[in-house]
């Protein structure tokens, strides 16, 4: 059977805005894929997003694209404190899933969702992209041959002066704003993606008037014996690079390192190499791609985005809040 007899991924859309108008245009670059349906709150909006991205079908509710026939699966890109219940809504719709990270806003919710994947024996994935992209698929390789020695250390840093706009939703805690759940859970992910399993975590912030974490620091002792030292910050502007450190030397994603298109090597005795890896369209392909291939193996999960890689990440940003007291509406459920 030839690639082309197989019949397309349907993709739906939940939300549309900046991180759903990526996915779409990520998916007009994904072999095999194609967007089926959006859905928002109004048909109005729904429309006008579905216009700029050919003739998906278009639903006025979230409720009414869950139920939509011709979908397959389900891309969930709303603000964070709405991503369980969508995610919920779309699997009682018969709907396969990938929701965009965090997952969701605590490990309650994300344990509620995965729960019901598996009772429904639908397909289920965190969208953290950059597990998905050839530039970590590099690093692991550059790991397991050996070139850098035993790995210690990973350090990762994700920063920006983001908007102070009070209204914008990473300013607004019931929105599930601050820097931890949009930007520190990309060293956080792909520090664990590398190092494996965490036994403890210590962490510090500097939050705002309103209760959210504007700048934060933490470590993580893995049980494989090495540390990670990450931070986030919606207040610096960072260099955004990830570095993994052995007794023989480094690699390291250069920066927006969640968007690396090359891998920096260097060695004890001075060599320095650089490994080009450019990734598809816009970088959404990669994930979108994974999903697609787990669909049609008939996977209730990803190999690369296990739901006990998402539970356990859940989890540990569940402690660094209780750290450095950020609570959610989310939490007093």
């Amino acid at each position: 059977m030839h690639a082309h007899d197989t019949p397309p991924v349907r993709w739906g859309i939940l939300g549309t805005g900046g991180i759903a108008r990526a996915f779409a245009t990520a998916l007009m670059d994904t072999p095999g894929a194609v967007l089926a349906a959006v859905g928002s709150r109004s048909m109005a909006s729904a429309r006008a997003f579905g216009s700029g991205f050919g003739t998906p079908a278009c639903y006025g509710s979230y409720e009414a694209l869950a139920a939509a026939p011709d979908v397959d699966i389900i891309y969930i890109g709303t603000p964070h404190p709405m991503h369980a219940e969508n995610a919920i809504l779309a699997l009682n719709g018969g709907k396969a899933v990938l929701c965009e990270k965090p997952f969701t806003m605590n490990l309650r919710e994300a344990e509620r969702v995965v729960q019901l994947a598996r009772e429904k024996k639908l397909f289920l994935m965190e969208a953290m992209w950059t597990r998905f992209m050839p530039a970590l698929a590099e690093v692991r390789r550059i790991v397991a041959s050996g070139e850098i020695g035993t790995v210690h250390q990973v350090h990762a840093d994700f920063g920006f002066a983001a908007t102070q706009d009070p209204e914008h939703r990473v300013n607004k805690r019931e929105l599930g704003g601050g820097a931890l759940l949009d930007l520190g859970i990309y060293p956080l992910s792909i520090s664990c993606a590398l190092l494996g399993p965490v036994s403890t975590v210590q962490a510090q912030a500097v939050l705002s008037d309103g209760g959210i974490d504007l700048t934060t620091g933490f470590s993580m002792k893995h049980t494989s014996g090495a540390l990670s030292i990450c931070s986030c910050s919606l207040r610096a502007r960072t260099p955004c690079e990830l570095t993994v450190s052995g007794s023989l030397g480094s690699v390291r994603m250069d920066a927006m390192f969640h968007l690396a298109k090359s891998v920096t090597v260097k060695l004890a005795d001075g060599s320095v190499r650089t490994i080009p890896t450019p990734f598809l369209g816009n970088g959404y392909v990669h994930e979108a791609i994974e999903a697609g291939r787990c669909l049609r193996a008939g996977l209730l999960e990803s190999p690369h985005m296990l739901h006990a890689d998402t539970l356990s990440l859940m989890q540990l940003l569940d402690t660094i809040r209780q750290q450095i007291g950020v609570t959610y509406p989310a939490d007093a459920e």
